[in-house]
């Protein structure tokens, strides 16, 4: 049998050439990122600038875990909207409920972990590891979103991704009227027409205002089954016309189920043909054999169909802390890449579904005769 060694050593040699001053961001992930989860990591920015940013590429993200109070919606997420790099969003509630803090014009602080948090309770002072804040803060944003969804246009049935793109309106207007730029998710969204999806939108502080609003008898309803059909049909639009489906994932929970479940609905309860996402791209610090990523890493979701086997090589897991790695991609990204033309899949809801709708109508008729 003839050997593998030299294909198996065919990687760069490891270097040990000392880092310059002021290294750019691309030479350091490069060049010094060479191994264990660093190597992960750089993988991971290589492919999602040289591959994933194709123009040809759908790329979803999703986001999980206390990120927007850290600041980075305004320093990463919104600039990779601005940037055409990413067309759709999966989040938790409470990551665009804290990101809407600072667009109203509220601070957030750095801290420390080492405190006593009964202190903190008696002085009205607010806790996320270690960012600080007054409680005032929620009680202002809470008053900001009550206000906004007892409008008119709120007093209707619609899906998550109506609510924030009509949400974000409103908190752009406040930015402008406080000179706050660049700053919010939701406001960024609604700007170029990227939806945003929460899997689970009454587990978060906008979810519980609409409750209360709910109590005081308007009428806002909130419909998920809406997100699982805009979703899917988000994923069959990007693989139509030979293009490609690719997700980018922060964290894992409820977020990151709903951002791969989209392929497993159209193959399993759709019976739409199809093979999976085609890129993958997953910062966790969970663990497969602990459940905290079951079904969830490239390998075993190829099980499910929710990646496309002949893919696996466009596939990466980096196991380290999302507020280390959003920063490091996002500027390796920005400076790679020049701006993608801008999507805009909300503007298009409408016109995918009725897609998925036809093509399910056509697939059942289909299964449907083959069964008679």
């Amino acid at each position: 049998m003839k050997s593998d060694k030299n294909k198996l050593l065919a990687g760069k040699p490891i270097a040990q050439n000392p880092i310059p001053e002021n290294v750019p961001v691309v030479d350091l992930v490069d060049k010094y990122f060479q191994a264990f989860n660093a190597g992960r990591l750089r993988e991971v920015c290589q492919l999602f600038a040289d591959r994933m940013l194709e123009h040809d590429v759908t790329i979803g993200m999703s986001i999980t875990g206390a990120l927007t109070p850290a600041g980075l919606g305004g320093s990463c997420i919104v600039p990779l909207i601005e940037a055409g790099f990413v067309d759709w969003i999966v989040s938790t509630g409470a990551n665009l409920y804290h990101d809407t803090h600072f667009s109203i014009g509220h601070s957030l602080h750095r801290g420390t972990p080492f405190v006593d948090d009964r202190v903190l309770r008696k002085e009205g002072v607010i806790r996320i590891y270690d960012i600080l804040f007054d409680y005032n803060v929620l009680l202002s944003t809470d008053q900001f979103f009550r206000a906004v969804v007892r409008k008119e246009e709120f007093q209707k049935e619609m899906g998550t991704a109506e609510l924030h793109f009509r949400l974000g309106k409103y908190v752009a207007e406040r930015e402008d009227a406080l000179g706050i730029k660049h700053s919010s998710v939701l406001a960024a969204a609604h700007k170029c027409s990227v939806p945003v999806y929460t899997s689970s939108p009454g587990d978060s502080s906008i979810g519980m205002n609409i409750a209360e609003i709910e109590l005081s008898g308007y009428k806002t309803k909130i419909n998920v089954l809406l997100d699982v059909n805009e979703t899917t049909a988000i994923v069959l639009d990007a693989k139509e016309n030979k293009g490609k489906s690719g997700v980018l994932i922060f964290g894992g929970g409820s977020p990151k189920n709903f951002i791969l479940q989209t392929e497993p609905q159209l193959q399993e309860v759709l019976k739409i043909k199809g093979k999976g996402h085609d890129y993958f791209l997953q910062i966790t610090d969970a663990r497969p054999d602990t459940g905290g990523l079951s079904g969830a890493t490239p390998a075993e979701a190829v099980s499910w169909g929710k990646v496309d086997p002949d893919s696996l090589p466009d596939t990466v897991v980096a196991y380290l802390d999302s507020t280390i790695a959003m920063p490091i991609i996002t500027s390796y990204a920005l400076a790679k890449r020049r701006r993608r033309k801008l999507k805009r899949l909300y503007d298009r809801r409408q016109e995918i579904v009725e897609n998925l709708r036809k093509q399910y109508e056509r697939s059942n008729r289909k299964h449907k005769n083959s069964v008679s």
